[in-house]
């Protein structure tokens, strides 16, 4: 509540009132970095889903039962299957990997026709999604298609109290290069401004700070 000294006319109480709003709301939204540009806030890239350590596969050999098996991507990214060992399946797709293995496998047996799926999925670490900072539960997960930063905010389950949500930033990778773009968290949480949502991005990484008061 604003106390006025009594000799103080309105018009001028109104005026400083209406300053010192202009102040605190600024000090509220200011975020020094840019927000993402609008012909590009949702943009979706075209993305297929990379093999990741530490993802499940299952490889089936259609007619060869015996050859069909389920692994898990290890740490250095290969996997070992009834016929090949030490097989580098991070950083592919499913369907890459499945061609792979029939062409190693045409060496033992006669026009195999494989099929990968994956489970368990972790992916690589460049299209991990991250939350870091003052959110309600920091983390990383794969990165989806058609994910925005609203559906990410409900992951981590909103900010917590001490979040200052208009003051966080995204930073995303173009070409090797880093960018860093302002966002408007309490906004689109808090009062429901769409406007300040977007479409994410594999690798894409939150930062989300303390406000000071």
């Amino acid at each position: 509540m604003l106390v006025f000294p009594g000799n103080m006319s309105k018009k001028i109480k109104i005026l400083v009132a209406a300053s010192l709003f202009t102040v605190i709301s600024g000090c509220a939204n200011n975020n020094s970095y840019p927000p993402v540009a609008e012909e590009d806030r949702f943009v979706q890239p075209e993305y297929n889903y990379v093999i990741g350590a530490g993802d499940s596969v299952q490889i089936f050999v259609w007619g060869n039962a015996e050859l069909s098996t389920s692994v898990t991507v290890r740490p250095d990214g290969k996997i070992t299957t009834n016929l090949v060992e030490d097989l580098e399946a991070s950083s592919k797709t499913s369907t890459e990997l499945a061609r792979e293995i029939e062409t190693i496998y045409s060496e033992y047996i006669k026009n195999p026709v494989v099929t990968v799926i994956v489970n368990g999925f972790v992916t690589i670490p460049d299209h991990r999604i991250r939350v870091v900072g003052a959110g309600a539960e920091p983390l990383r997960l794969p990165y989806s298609k058609h994910m925005t930063l609203l559906d990410l905010m409900i992951e981590v389950g909103g900010l917590n109290e001490f979040a200052d949500g208009n003051k966080a930033v995204l930073v995303r990778r173009f070409d090797g290069e880093q960018k860093t773009y302002g966002l408007r968290l309490d906004s689109l949480l808090k009062d429901g401004d769409i406007t300040a949502n977007l479409a994410l991005k594999p690798g894409d990484i939150v930062i989300i700070p303390e406000a000071w008061f």
